[in-house]
């Protein structure tokens, strides 16, 4: 009988442990969870705002390939009015002396 009543003076020590044990578990468990969540939302809004910016600089990169293109074309453009307007010029047609074209090419010496 002495030994039941020593088991029973002595049981809740060990339960105290667990429930002091289970509840410090759970609550480090809530905590963890919460760091989470909050490193979560501030890794989504990171991912939107690089996505922003994605589309952001896709939106330039076309502008400026546009432009681009818009450039190529004018640049054509203006090469074949040359083309037209020296094609029956006759000083435009002739020979031009050596040491003049290098001159001209070279810039004054």
């Amino acid at each position: 009988m002495d030994k039941l009543k020593l088991i029973y003076k002595l049981l809740p020590i060990p339960l105290v442990i667990i429930t002091v044990f289970a509840i410090y578990s759970a609550f480090t468990c809530w905590q963890d969870k919460k760091t989470a969540q909050k490193e979560s939302q501030t890794l989504s809004d990171k991912i939107s705002q690089l996505e922003q910016t994605i589309d952001k600089n896709n939106q330039i990169i076309a502008q400026r390939e546009k432009e681009k293109t818009q450039s190529v074309v004018s640049i054509k453009q203006l090469h074949e009015q040359l083309k037209d307007v020296l094609k029956n010029n006759r000083c435009a047609n002739e020979d031009m002396p050596s040491n003049i074209s290098d001159w001209m090419r070279n810039g004054k010496n």
